[in-house]
């Protein structure tokens, strides 16, 4: 029986990769805040596109009405570094506040809005996209994919009675994104490479090819976890 997956932010990088499930013979809803990129997306990608801000409560409730009575995946991959696009604050305390809701309400509120809205109709997984700044740290960014994790912790002990897990991916350094937004200096993109073990960058289909193992049958009893995808940039035990 063919699953519906809903990825949010499936317009380009990860959250395009995450619509490998469509080579399953899944039903994907892709969404996003740019039509026209969401639109060439689903085109090219034979899914369905939902024009949706998650972090408009309006427009997911819109969304949430558009769904079919029955959402077997959830993939919340809306987000970025908003500080990546924002003033700098300097000494401007309104400002450093403005800049740190942004990137909690990009990253956490969009995830929890959307799950919130889904929830009812969930049947088997929520999957929330992190990030390796959620544990090394990285400002107002690394502290919203902090929250995130923890926020999944409670999402998981909620849905786990109805057999939904809830759990994080958490990418280091992936090329081919537009998560940079041509900021990457080539000294800094070294680097990132330099401190894996693989020597070199992720790439959205790595990082969806977990996100796919999570929503499958082998994962029904992964629940609560952060996995990191980063070539062993960062080291868990």
């Amino acid at each position: 029986m063919p699953r519906t997956i809903v990825v949010t932010g499936g317009a380009a990088g990860i959250g395009r990769a995450a619509a490998l499930f469509r080579a399953d013979g899944d039903q994907v809803v892709i969404t996003g805040r740019r039509a026209d990129v969401l639109k060439q997306a689903a085109d090219e990608l034979g899914c369905e596109a939902v024009v949706c801000d998650a972090t408009d409560p309006a427009q997911v409730a819109e969304l949430a009405a558009a769904l079919p009575e029955r959402v077997d995946v959830l993939v919340n991959n809306a987000g970025g570094n908003t500080d990546l696009s924002a003033p700098d604050a300097g000494g401007d305390l309104g400002q450093l506040a403005a800049n740190w809701l942004a990137n909690y309400t990009a990253n956490v509120v969009s995830a929890v809005l959307t799950t919130t809205a889904v929830a009812p109709r969930l049947t088997t997984a929520a999957i929330h996209l992190g990030s390796i700044a959620g544990t090394r740290g990285g400002g107002s960014y690394g502290a919203a994919k902090s929250a995130l994790a923890t926020w999944s912790l409670d999402l998981a002990a909620e849905l786990g009675p109805r057999g939904i897990t809830s759990n994080v991916v958490a990418p280091g350094y992936t090329a081919q994104t537009e998560f940079f937004q041509g900021k990457l200096s080539d000294e800094r993109r070294r680097w990132l490479v330099d401190s894996t073990m693989t020597g070199r960058a992720g790439t959205p289909e790595d990082v969806a090819a977990v996100i796919h193992f999570l929503a499958s049958p082998g994962a029904r009893h992964l629940t609560g976890q952060v996995l990191h995808v980063n070539g062993g940039a960062l080291t868990t035990r």
